[in-house]
C-alpha cells in the first residue's frame, strides 16, 4: 500500500503502520478492554453495512465512479476506510499476520482458480466442478 504524497514526498502505509496506529489510539484512550474479537467483529459488520449503504439504489456504477460527487467520493473513502481499520484491528487482537495470511489467500485462490479453467467467466470453479449458479468472488 502506498500514501499519499506530503510534502513532495510519497509516504508508505503498511498494514504494520496501521495495526501500530490502531494499538495506541485504543491506548490513549483506554479503549483496549472493549476491543475483544467479537466487539470488533461487529463493529466490522456495521462498518461493512455503512460501505452498502453507499452504493445501496445506486445499481452498477463504472469503474472509477466518474459520476460521483466529490463529497460522495470522500465519504465513500471513509467507510472504507474504517472497514480497512477496523479489520486490521481484528486481526492484530485475534494474533493473525494478516500481511501474511492476505498473500496465502492469493496463493490458495491461484491454485483454486487456474487461469486456465476461469479466465473471462465468472463461473465459479472449484476442485473440478463448474458450478453455474455461483459468481467468481475468490472466496
Amino acid at each position: 500500500m502506498t500514501g499519499a504524497k506530503q510534502g513532495g514526498q510519497e509516504n508508505s502505509v503498511t498494514l504494520d503502520l496501521l495495526k501500530r496506529k490502531m494499538d495506541d489510539f485504543a491506548k490513549e484512550r483506554d479503549w483496549e478492554k472493549f476491543h475483544s474479537p467479537r466487539n470488533l467483529l461487529l463493529a466490522l459488520v456495521g462498518e461493512v453495512g455503512e460501505l452498502s449503504e453507499i452504493f445501496q439504489w445506486k445499481g452498477e456504477v463504472p469503474k472509477g465512479l466518474p459520476d460521483w460527487k466529490e463529497e460522495e467520493k470522500v465519504h465513500l473513502g471513509e467507510e472504507l476506510s474504517d472497514v480497512l481499520l477496523y479489520l486490521v484491528r481484528l486481526s492484530d487482537i485475534c494474533g493473525i499476520d494478516l500481511d501474511k495470511a492476505a498473500l496465502r489467500k492469493i496463493e490458495l485462490n491461484a491454485v483454486k482458480y487456474p487461469v486456465n479453467l476461469c479466465k473471462g467467466s465468472s463461473i465459479k470453479y472449484s476442485d473440478g466442478d463448474v458450478n453455474s449458479n455461483q459468481s467468481n468472488g475468490g472466496d
